[in-house]
């Protein structure tokens, strides 16, 4: 196994910075590596605490009197200079509970009140987003959507659109767009499933 010997932390940014990791490979070679961290010093990655705290929450919700629309956001994305369709997702913020953070980022993306489920935490607790890249965590959250569509809450940074996707309209967006690879796995479902949160049961 890999032994790590020294990090440096390389940015100073409000919501990402890249650490320097160095140290010897299992043959005992040096190596160098850069992870892209949320934490906002060495001290609180997770490779120092080994604690999987999520850093962000992602909520899948379903909207309608039939509950056959899911919300999703098609939002501009600096790093492939484009669109890109997400379910609505945000950071958690310190001593926030996950639950509460889906409700407030649900409300600032999209203007609706989202309703979360809780269904068995093997479903809900953080996984990795892109582990090769960095140790962010987010935490998927189910629940229902309603209420009025409104981008009043929005930060000036942000270039959001909702979208409430009928599965005809998923299917399409598969097909055809940019997906976001945690929303396309439950798209997939939602076009074929015909409860779509049955497996949470």
């Amino acid at each position: 196994m890999a032994k790590i010997e020294q990090i440096t932390k390389q940015t100073e940014n409000p919501f990402v910075n890249l650490y320097l990791v160095e140290g010897k490979n299992k043959v005992g070679r040096p190596f160098r590596y850069y992870v892209a961290s949320r934490a906002k010093s060495i001290e609180r990655m997770k490779i120092k605490t080994r604690k999987n705290i999520p850093d962000g929450v992602i909520m899948y919700s379903l909207w309608g009197e039939k509950k056959d629309h899911v919300v999703l956001v098609r939002q501009y994305r600096v790093s492939i200079d484009d669109f890109i369709y997400e379910f609505p997702a945000g950071l958690v913020e310190p001593g926030e509970e996950f639950h509460e953070a889906a409700v407030r980022e649900m409300h600032e993306e999209t203007g609706m009140t989202f309703h979360p489920l809780k269904p068995d935490p093997c479903y809900e607790k953080p996984y990795f987003t892109t582990i090769g890249m960095t140790d962010e965590s987010c935490a998927m959250v189910y629940g229902y959507s309603e209420g009025e569509i409104s981008k009043h809450y929005l930060e000036e940074s942000e270039e959001i659109e909702v979208i409430l996707a009928d599965r005809e309209e998923a299917r399409r967006i598969l097909k055809e767009e940019n997906v976001a690879i945690m929303c396309a796995y439950h798209l997939m479902h939602f076009i074929n499933d015909e409860e779509p949160f049955a497996f949470l049961k």
